[in-house]
C-alpha cells in the first residue's frame, strides 16, 4: 500500500528527529589535549603534573571544575588566584586544542548512519562556545551539526535550557541526548528527553547510577539503542 513502509523498513527507522551529543568524553576524546593544558597551568604555579590516567577523572562540568579538582589533588587552592589561573589553562588550550583530540571509535560511521536516516545532529557542551566551535572547525566536523551550543550562551548543564534551545535551533521535533556524565543525564531528564550514556567517556558515577535510559559501550550500538527508546 502506497505510503506504508514494509516491516523491515520500519525496523530500520530511528524515532528521533534530533540527536544531541555532549562533546568532551562523548563524541570526542579530548582528555590528552585537556591534560596538557591543565598541566601547563599547574606548572605556572609550581604544582606537579597530574598523570594522564587521572586527568580523565577530573573532566566534566567545565574548565573551572576540572581545575578545582586538579588543585585539590596537588595541594589545594588556598592563596591561588583561581580565575587568572583558569584563564591560563583556557588560553593554552585554545592554542593547542586539536593536537591529540579525535572522535571515539565508530563516531564517524555512527553519525553517517543517523544522518542517512534523516536525523539532525547537534552538540550541547559546557565547554565555552568559542572553543567548541574552534575544535569542530579544526577537526572538519562543524558541517555535520545543525546546532552547536557551548558554555556561556545558556546556563551550564545540568540546567536543561541549552537542550531546549538545541531543539528550537534544529527546527523542533522529538529529541534524544547522548552523554557521559551526570551533568548530561540530569539535563536530559530535566528536559524530558530520552538519554543514552556512553561507558567509554569521562563517567563521573557508576553506570547504573547515571540515570540514563540506556548505556552503550561503542558507537556501533547507538542507532539500534535509539530505536528502543
Amino acid at each position: 500500500m502506497a505510503g506504508v513502509l514494509p516491516v523491515w523498513a520500519e525496523g530500520m527507522t530511528i524515532p528521533f528527529d534530533i540527536v544531541g551529543f555532549d562533546l568532551d568524553g562523548t563524541l570526542l576524546d579530548t582528555s590528552r589535549d585537556l591534560g596538557v593544558a591543565l598541566n601547563h597551568a599547574l606548572g605556572t604555579i609550581g604544582r606537579p603534573e597530574v598523570p594522564y590516567e587521572e586527568v580523565r577523572n577530573l573532566i566534566g562540568g567545565g574548565s573551572g571544575l576540572m581545575l578545582r579538582r586538579a588543585l585539590a589533588l596537588t595541594g589545594g587552592d588556598e592563596g591561588i588566584e583561581f580565575e587568572a589561573l583558569r584563564q591560563v589553562l583556557v588560553g593554552y588550550y585554545a592554542q593547542n586544542i586539536a593536537h591529540h583530540t579525535a572522535l571515539f571509535p565508530g563516531g564517524a560511521e555512527m553519525m553517517d548512519e543517523l544522518q542517512e536516516a534523516g536525523v539532525k545532529l547537534a552538540v550541547v557542551t559546557n565547554k565555552p562556545h568559542h572553543l567548541a566551535v574552534k575544535l569542530f572547525d579544526e577537526l572538519g566536523l562543524a558541517p555535520r551539526f545543525a546546532s552547536i551550543i557551548g558554555g556561556g550562551t545558556y546556563p551550564l548543564k545540568p540546567d536543561p535550557a541549552a537542550l531546549h534551545a538545541m531543539v528550537k535551533q534544529c527546527g523542533g521535533g522529538r529529541a534524544g541526548f547522548v552523554g557521559d556524565t551526570t551533568f548530561d543525564t540530569r539535563a536530559a531528564q530535566a528536559a524530558a528527553m530520552p538519554c543514552v550514556a556512553v561507558s567509554f567517556g569521562f563517567v563521573d558515577a557508576p553506570l547504573h547510577e547515571l540515570g540514563a535510559d540506556a548505556v552503550i559501550d561503542h558507537f556501533d550500538e547507538l542507532a539500534r539503542t535509539l530505536r528502543t527508546l
